[in-house]
């Protein structure tokens, strides 16, 4: 584990998140829960306060404390995917029981965290020479809220 971890702050439900992402993303786990102790403000004694989990080897800190802060868009999880079938699985699931898509592959889950599902074909689709195919896929890709690997191709092709 490296020096470098994200910290993110929640207003309520922070283990409950950590427990969905580990459900969630693979070699995931949480390492560590530390409840209130007292006179914590807002956070009643007792409950789960910090809590330290790993997503797939990526060290993050949920911090339960009350809505003084909240995530907003300006931070977001960014999940490489292999295709189709992850980019749609992952949607579907992050997005389930109250999560919120949003453009370009981004969404909000339901805890208000925002994640990009990103197939790993848009890097290699981006990166290739033809810059006016690059573009008309970029134009594609500006278009869509979820992702989609076959109409991104077809916009590269000029079809």
């Amino acid at each position: 584990m490296g020096m470098v971890r994200t910290h993110l702050w929640f207003a309520r439900d922070g283990h409950e998140a950590a427990q969905f992402y580990v459900s969630v993303i693979p070699n995931s786990r949480i390492t560590k829960v530390v409840d209130a102790g007292p006179g914590v403000p807002d956070v009643p004694e007792g409950t789960p306060f910090i809590v330290e989990l790993e997503l797939d080897g990526h060290a993050v800190t949920i911090l339960t404390a009350g809505p003084s802060f909240t995530p907003d868009e300006a931070f977001s999880f960014y999940l490489s995917v292999d295709g189709q079938e992850e980019v749609d699985h992952y949607w579907q699931t992050l997005i389930a029981d109250g999560g919120e898509p949003s453009q370009c592959g981004w969404l909000k889950d339901r805890y208000g965290v925002s994640w990009q599902v990103v197939p790993k074909a848009l890097d290699d689709i981006m990166s290739r020479p033809d810059a006016a195919g690059v573009a008309r896929a970029t134009q594609a890709m500006l278009q869509m809220r979820k992702l989609e690997i076959a109409p991104l191709e077809a916009a590269y092709a000029g079809e």
